[in-house]
């Protein structure tokens, strides 16, 4: 069995990110950089699906500039076999995204797709569910645990209201949760390994896929300060500042 993994390189999780001066974005410049968590957690899960004899390969795909290929890197210091580029400088939207893997699923025909449920950066939650609709197969989202059985992807997943387990014929979307795996320490030997690994790099250009925008950024902004809490000495008062506060408005 193939699994592929989408992973992405996003402004690193532990870094407070800032709004460009004019709004116009965020500032990247000197952030530091890493893979998108739930990615990780994702490249995680393959790996060990394989090691547990579920799996025969394990392939990373990015899509991005240059320094997209660091990410790719530390997919294959976790474990995965090779790697795989699309080269763009282009900010991709989630659309574009499923498109560039759509077109891979199509070249490498993995019999399971895992990603994370979202993007940190943009927190979309959407390349899952529109991956799975480009290649029309089933998908479960916000797995926390994933099994293969009998030429089937067991998953649970987590819900409002608690957890749900899916059978999905296989090749199959998923998309991981924190709770499905935890990811381990890359060591310096692990990525100095990880660098012997092929990796492929395809321009994006040559895959056919329109990734023109088709969403307007109107701006970006600091979230407004909350106001700090008033404490009350009773019910009533606190009814009474309510409806004070409610015919002020």
């Amino acid at each position: 069995m193939k699994i592929l993994v989408a992973v992405k390189r996003v402004v690193d999780a532990k870094v407070k990110v800032r709004p460009l001066p004019d709004g116009s974005g965020v500032d990247t410049k000197l952030a530091k950089m890493a893979m998108n968590p739930f990615d990780e957690i994702a490249v995680e899960e393959a790996v060990r699906l394989r090691e547990a004899g579920q799996a025969d390969e394990v392939v990373a795909v990015t899509a991005g500039p240059l320094k997209a290929l660091d990410t790719l890197r530390v997919a294959m210091a976790i474990g995965a076999d090779r790697g795989i580029h699309v080269e763009t400088d282009a900010a991709l939207e989630p659309l574009a995204v499923a498109k560039i893997l759509r077109k891979i699923v199509e070249k490498e025909s993995p019999d399971l797709i895992l990603l994370g449920k979202q993007a940190i950066d943009d927190d979309a939650n959407q390349v899952g569910q529109m991956l799975s609709a480009l290649i029309d197969r089933p998908v479960a989202t916000f797995a926390s645990e994933v099994a293969v059985e009998n030429g089937r992807a067991v998953v649970t997943r987590e819900t409002d209201g608690g957890t749900q387990t899916l059978s999905l014929e296989l090749p199959a979307v998923v998309t991981a949760d924190l709770r499905l795996a935890e990811p381990r320490y890359v060591t310096l030997p692990a990525m100095a390994k990880a660098r012997k690994k092929p990796v492929e790099t395809i321009a994006l250009d040559t895959l056919g896929v329109d990734a023109a925008p088709r969403l307007k950024l109107l701006g970006v902004e600091q979230p407004s300060t909350a106001r700090a809490g008033e404490m009350v000495g009773s019910v009533d008062e606190l009814v009474a500042k309510i409806k004070s506060a409610l015919g002020a408005h």
